[in-house]
């Protein structure tokens, strides 16, 4: 119901300026902001929940069973709207949830060169829908650091999954247009032009209690972190590094900054719930109500603040 209030409300979100060519090519064919979007982002995002799930079990990277990371991960999803716009986020994300199943597989195996290959293939098509997320690759190489998996072998298997759709990209390009600008294939101009008086005080102040309540899980989350297994501590670092980074390049490239959100929303749907599921205490349980509510409340907002 959250997910089609802001389309059957008529408030339409704004579609992001990209430059790309391929996404233009994809919103050209479906229409941003009609029902044919909106239903293909919907399964998207439940395909993308179901995978979510998956990841979760298989790495035990809450140690107890729970639905929180599936729930929190659409609750975002319903209230981000701008995610609901098919602009390449969406099955960029799925991509990079099935790279996250090679990448965190590869915990303590310095000879898992198939998986830091097939990671970093899966990562560097992304890019190809969202340019900026070929940063997230070294990234991945601080990851395997963390992941006790950094070898030679598994840095040069990265570097060549990582190569391997560029070429093919760019050849492709060469042999229907030989006279292809190639740096202009690839939008990785910085955009950084963050002006707080653009915001609404709605916006800002859901962003700010936003995080102020993810900083709050995120000390929680380090406070029973010692009762952890070494692989759930080390994957859950590795997540939080990736928020870290994508909430940077959604700031760098502040015209991109919806293509983010859906990744953003997956980490923090992660790291939210392991305090949430592990700290049984009322603080906490207020602190989830207090989450929940603060969702409802944002998206009433936008049809009573214009």
């Amino acid at each position: 119901m959250l997910w089609i209030s802001y389309y059957v409300g008529g408030q339409i979100a704004t579609v992001p300026l990209l430059q790309n060519q391929k996404i233009e090519i994809m919103q050209s064919l479906i229409l941003p902001n009609s029902l044919l979007s909106s239903l293909i982002a919907f399964w998207l995002t439940l395909l993308n929940a179901f995978l979510l799930t998956q990841l979760s079990n298989r790495f035990t990277l809450i140690r107890s069973r729970t639905f929180l990371p599936i729930f929190i991960f659409l609750l975002l999803m319903s209230t981000w709207n701008e995610t609901h716009i098919v602009s390449g986020s969406q099955p960029a994300l799925t991509l990079f949830i099935i790279a996250l199943f090679f990448i965190l597989s590869m915990f303590h195996d310095l000879k898992a060169s198939e998986e830091a290959f097939m990671g970093s293939l899966l990562i560097s098509i992304s890019s190809l829908l969202i340019n900026p997320l070929i940063f997230i690759i070294p990234v991945f190489w601080i990851g395997f650091a963390i992941l006790r998996c950094f070898s030679l072998r598994t840095f040069l298997a990265s570097i060549l999954g990582t190569l391997v759709p560029l070429i093919l990209y760019v050849a492709g390009h060469y042999l229907l247009n030989p006279d292809t600008d190639y740096l202009k294939l690839f939008n990785l101009d910085v955009s950084f032009n963050f002006d707080l008086y653009s915001y609404s005080l709605p916006d800002l102040i859901y962003l700010g209690s936003l995080v102020i309540i993810m900083m709050i899980c995120l000390a929680g989350m380090f406070s029973i972190y010692s009762r952890d297994a070494i692989h759930s501590r080390k994957k859950l670092n590795l997540l939080l590094l990736l928020l870290i980074s994508f909430s940077v390049l959604s700031i760098v490239y502040e015209n991109q900054f919806a293509s983010f959100l859906p990744f953003i929303a997956l980490l923090n749907s992660f790291l939210a719930s392991h305090p949430f599921t592990l700290k049984q205490n009322d603080f906490y349980g207020i602190l989830f109500i207090i989450f929940c509510a603060l969702n409802i409340a944002y998206i009433i907002s936008k049809y009573i603040v214009f």
